[in-house]
């Protein structure tokens, strides 16, 4: 894999994400297995490559569709939601970045969250509680905080809510891949017909 797919899949992953938090916000509803692949990169520390993390492209179909939605030249098919919840993990990833302490302290989160793997799956409640938690001890204290919009029967759900804190942290682990393999920014912004066109042939794979 070129460092282009590699710099898409990851982008990809991020906007797994935040499709899956607006999924859940405003409706309840998110599939399983995209919900598992975003959780497992938080887990995955010290890869070796990107699809070292999430496997082949296909288990990253939505977020590859969704990233095509978003950065392509239609604008029919865009959310307002997810390009805001994009944006905001990015920005907050190099906030983060810069300040070791917190980095510190999701590091020992993650890791009672993996030793829990080991008696639950990935999804179970206790996991997503762990999960949820690292996020609401570290990331949701940082400005500009991420407001997620939908629903209220939706987002008054306990189990709803651990699933997006878990997500939104699963977000930054993505976004902290996309700087590792040379993304930024400006990509986005000048080189976007690029990142769609590398989505698409990812999808085809």
């Amino acid at each position: 894999m070129n460092r282009t797919e590699e710099q898409t899949l990851a982008l990809a992953a991020v906007f797994q994400t935040a499709q899956l938090v607006h999924n859940i916000a405003s409706s309840g509803r998110y599939d399983d297995d995209d919900l598992q692949v975003c959780l497992q990169g938080i887990l995955n520390t010290n890869p070796d490559s990107v699809s070292d993390v999430f496997g082949p492209p296909a288990v990253l179909r939505t977020g590859l569709q969704t990233l095509i939605n978003q950065l392509g030249t239609s604008a029919q098919n865009r959310k307002v939601e997810i390009a805001r919840y994009v944006i905001a993990l990015l920005h907050l990833q190099r906030k983060l970045d810069k300040n070791p302490a917190m980095l510190g302290q999701i590091a020992e989160g993650i890791e009672r969250a993996r030793a829990q793997t080991e008696h639950y799956t990935l999804t179970h409640t206790n996991v997503l509680a762990n999960l949820a938690g690292i996020y609401s001890d570290t990331v949701s204290h940082m400005t500009p905080k991420i407001m997620v919009n939908g629903e209220q029967q939706y987002l008054s759900n306990p189990d709803n809510v651990s699933r997006i804190r878990a997500l939104l942290l699963a977000g930054i682990r993505a976004a902290v891949l996309w700087r590792q393999v040379g993304g930024s920014r400006w990509q986005i912004l000048f080189k976007r017909k690029r990142i769609v066109d590398t989505a698409q042939q990812l999808l085809r794979q």
